[in-house]
């Protein structure tokens, strides 16, 4: 099934902006239908070298403005020190009930709602990385003047390539220190994983198999099986054998404080950023 949305300025297009934009083509978006924006000349040129339509904010001071013009959906792709410049720069013409939504991690909706019209419906997204390869996680608020069409408008962008969880902007934050970082965390645990394997004797090539072979293959079962990860857990877990006496050290390290220590971390760095 063909992805299909009204005119759409993508503003900013960056990593994560671009992670959405990659997400969104794959899963059959007409490039026609999507104006872009860059900082660089260079950045602009890759993308119309895929056949969108690009343009650099430093070689067009009104590249912003005009992307915007006749658009029903606008995402600002840029990072949350830079939003407030850009929407104070565009507001003059975005159209009347223009969906906005914002990748920015801490960038309130209330802060953007002082930026723009009356009547423009604001949504907040926090999308992971790998909206880019189709196994997003994306949460979404919405603001006081969004209704459900700018929700459903909003989620259509992002569940084209993932799942989509709507939340009250107070859990926002804590969203993103879940999925929004995760994919960090995972990436930490493959590193460190691969080098205790190494440890063990193994060349980096066996490693590397070993430990993203057995994570691919677990969360596969996972998926498939419908059964909890403690259920899949004991059945690997033989009493009184080696992985039980593994699992105690992992156990004993306690991994479920640690992510909380981390997810709290990542939450109290979204609220400084949002006072910033």
């Amino acid at each position: 099934m063909t992805i299909e949305l009204p005119r759409t300025a993508l503003l900013g297009v960056g990593s994560m902006s671009g992670a959405v934009l990659d997400g969104l083509l794959a899963a059959g978006l007409d490039p026609a239908t999507v104006a872009l924006t860059t900082k660089s000349e260079g950045s602009a040129a890759a993308l119309r070298e895929r056949g969108l339509d690009a343009t650099a904010s430093d070689t067009d001071a009104d590249a912003n403005r005009t992307a915007v013009r006749g658009a029903a959906l606008v995402v600002l792709g840029v990072k949350p020190y830079a939003i407030g410049d850009l929407l104070d720069e565009v507001a003059g013409d975005l159209e009347p009930g223009v969906v906005v939504v914002s990748v920015a991690v801490g960038t309130t909706i209330a802060s953007m709602a002082a930026k723009v019209p009356d009547g423009v419906r604001i949504v907040r997204a926090l999308p992971n990385t790998p909206i880019g390869v189709g196994h997003g996680v994306t949460g979404i608020s919405a603001g006081p003047a969004a209704d459900a069409d700018a929700v459903a408008l909003a989620s259509r962008v992002f569940a084209a390539s993932g799942v989509v969880i709507e939340v009250p902007e107070s859990q926002l934050d804590a969203l993103s220190a879940v999925s929004g970082s995760g994919p960090a965390y995972v990436f930490l645990l493959v590193e460190q994983w691969q080098q205790a394997a190494e440890s063990l004797g193994f060349t980096h090539e066996q490693a590397e198999a070993m430990v993203q072979g057995t994570l691919r293959g677990a969360v596969e079962l996972l998926g498939a099986s419908g059964r909890e990860p403690a259920d899949l857990r004991r059945a690997v877990t033989s009493p009184k054998g080696t992985t039980e006496r593994a699992v105690a050290v992992l156990q004993h390290a306690d991994l479920a404080g640690t992510f909380e220590r981390a997810s709290r971390a990542a939450i109290a760095r979204a609220e400084e950023l949002s006072k910033a």
